[in-house]
């Protein structure tokens, strides 16, 4: 009876188990091999997009700048408008900040002699996750930044890390999805590499064999422990009952 009793708890979580090991914790995973791009100058100039929020300053005319859109930015609506003094709703969505600033200097140019702006997006953001001390997203206040610089900001690798496979998924010039692989190990290859990180970049760096395997272990000692705290109060009862 009490090998029954066991048996029943026992099986459905050794399944669990085994199911649990063989769970990937990597991310990125794909069939194809990530590509190492050639270096060189890349040209790069960031769109705007709903939800974005732009700061704008005017010169020489202070009274149509108010604080909260120097500093905390204007939030471009879902539509891609954003409201303005005496221009009112102008669309931005789909330029690049530069494109922005020269339609905004025209539509200015109705009202006011020589308008001169600046005009940047302040929530530029590449992110990055797995084996670094603080992963999330990473300010770009340039068009782009260095995976170092990246990096750094994320308070560097952690002990885990494979250093010769970070990955990097970007958009390409057409806006497809492009998956590259850096090798921070080796110098001929990262000198052959493209290094750039542009905003809304997503820079994975993948675990080692080793912290894997710790992890399928942890779970299987887990597993085992709950087994035995299922189990107890029945062994317990075999000697509560034996003759």
């Amino acid at each position: 009876m009490r090998k029954s009793i066991l048996g029943l708890f026992f099986v459905p979580i050794l399944l669990l188990w085994l199911n649990g090991c063989g769970r990937d914790h990597t991310l990125l995973k794909t069939d194809h091999p990530a590509v190492i791009k050639p270096g060189g100058k890349i040209y790069y100039d960031y769109r705007i997009k709903p939800h974005d929020r732009v700061a704008i300053t005017i010169y020489k005319y202070p009274d149509l700048t108010p604080i909260n859109m120097s500093e905390k930015g204007i939030l471009v609506d879902a539509d891609g408008y954003i409201s303005l003094p005496l221009i009112h709703r102008i669309h931005l969505a789909g330029l690049t900040q530069t494109q922005a600033a020269k339609i905004l200097e025209r539509r200015y140019a109705k009202y006011l002699k020589d308008p001169s702006l600046n005009l940047e997006v302040m929530n530029k953001r590449a992110y990055i996750l797995g084996e670094v001390k603080k992963p999330g997203p990473v300010p770009i206040d340039r068009e782009k930044t260095s995976i170092f610089e990246a990096i750094a900001v994320s308070g560097g690798l952690t002990d885990d890390a494979v250093r010769n496979n970070i990955l990097i998924l970007t958009h390409d010039s057409r806006g497809d999805l492009e998956l590259r692989r850096i090798d921070l190990s080796n110098y001929r290859m990262l000198s052959a590499s493209n290094l750039t990180v542009k905003p809304d970049d997503v820079i994975y760096v993948p675990p080692s064999g080793w912290k894997e395997f710790r992890i399928a272990s942890d779970n299987f000692g887990q597993v085992f422990k709950t087994i035995s705290e299922v189990a107890s109060p029945f062994v317990t009862m075999k000697y509560l009952f034996k003759d």
